[in-house]
């Protein structure tokens, strides 16, 4: 909104000043900010409100030290994510570029069915909370969306559907396997499976304090520094990428989230005044899986998202290993003493705080292994 009011109107009434809002990394650091000022001061309010309302969390006893003390926290919180990231995109990013729209609806989206889901857990008091299927049918449709909103517009600016592969200069063609004009055959279960693995991947990370939101916002920091290489047509030349146009725009949005996930660890750092539950969970991988798919780069997932990516594995090697053992012995075993892998570390009595912030180390390690693989192809 400010964009079209500085820059499409003030600028050509020649305002002073008025045409810095043409530069995206002006709108971005700005965005970033606010995004900050909204969690900071209007986090505390919501906490309170959430207190009032009785709006806790219910913990199951699993044994782990510090657990129980936790028991009636406000949950819910990402709701103050979902706010600091929505305003400051509204009024500094363009409205009219698809893909802000795409990561704001993503946002949205996927917020929604966490936001659900929690209502379910805390006043049906029902621990289970949203049906599996139906998260799995709202990333379906989410995933159906973006591939026909990315579809639509390589169309219009004439552009084959390929993405970045990790050690290989040449992108991948989605047509490569079913032939030209079926790219979708291989695209859309692709998009789908992606969104699925990342939503639910964040929500697995999202067990202690200040994992979640730490970790995006390492991630949110590195798919940015890839999201303006991939609106740019000289730094896409250069690191040889797939330029993606309009995407530029992205990083408008990413800063907003960066400062949101930042500015809630004010409060969801150990030990915890609120926990961002599912609505924020699931809304913050919506937008990291929108927007890895937006610019090209969603083969990096299991790089850039390594932290998730074991966070998930952990249960599915957990669950597979223990059923196998079961049929084939008998009596099921245990590959790690706790999953997700976060609870192994803390059944290891290694402190939480200590978890997580080793854990935000391995990120940011993770993430610039995958700048750099972007010159070592």
């Amino acid at each position: 909104m400010l964009y079209w009011l500085f820059y499409q109107y003030l600028h050509k009434l020649g305002l002073p000043g008025a045409g810095v809002f043409q530069y995206i990394s002006f709108r971005a650091s700005m965005a970033a900010i606010l995004s900050l000022l909204i969690t900071l001061l209007v986090g505390k309010r919501i906490i309170n409100w959430l207190q009032k309302k009785q709006i806790g969390e219910t913990i199951r006893d699993l044994g782990l030290e510090g657990q129980m003390q936790k028991k009636g926290t406000p949950t819910m919180g990402g709701i103050i994510i979902i706010v600091a990231i929505l305003l400051p995109t509204l009024l500094f990013a363009k409205l009219s570029n698809p893909y802000v729209l795409l990561m704001m609806l993503s946002t949205l989206w996927m917020g929604s069915i966490g936001l659900i889901d929690d209502y379910i857990k805390v006043f049906k008091k029902d621990k289970e909370g949203l049906k599996g299927w139906f998260k799995v049918l709202g990333q379906l449709v989410l995933g159906a969306i973006i591939a026909i909103t990315i579809d639509i517009n390589h169309h219009y600016h004439q552009l084959p559907l390929e993405t970045n592969v990790p050690f290989i200069k040449e992108p991948f063609d989605y047509s490569s396997i079913f032939g030209v004009g079926n790219a979708w055959f291989l695209f859309v279960p692709v998009i789908v499976f992606i969104v699925i693995a990342v939503t639910n991947a964040v929500n697995l990370t999202d067990g202690i304090d200040g994992l979640a939101a730490g970790t995006t916002a390492i991630v949110g920091g590195g798919l940015g520094i890839l999201a303006y290489a991939a609106g740019n047509t000289r730094m896409s030349e250069y690191l040889n990428i797939i330029y993606v146009p309009e995407s530029g725009e992205v990083v408008v949005f990413l800063a907003a989230f960066i400062g949101a996930c930042i500015g809630f660890l004010w409060f969801n750092g150990f030990p915890a005044q609120v926990f961002m539950g599912d609505t924020g969970s699931m809304a913050l991988g919506g937008a990291v899986a929108a927007l890895a798919i937006i610019i090209k780069m969603e083969l990096l997932i299991p790089v850039l998202c390594g932290v998730y990516f074991a966070e998930s594995l952990s249960v599915v090697l957990q669950v597979g290993w223990f059923k196998f053992t079961r049929i084939r012995y008998g009596t099921g075993r245990r590959i790690f003493l706790m999953s997700p892998l976060h609870h192994h570390f803390q059944k290891k009595n290694i402190p939480e705080s200590k978890i997580t912030v080793r854990f935000w180390i391995v990120t940011l390690i993770l993430v610039l292994i995958t700048i750099a693989l972007l010159k070592l192809r």
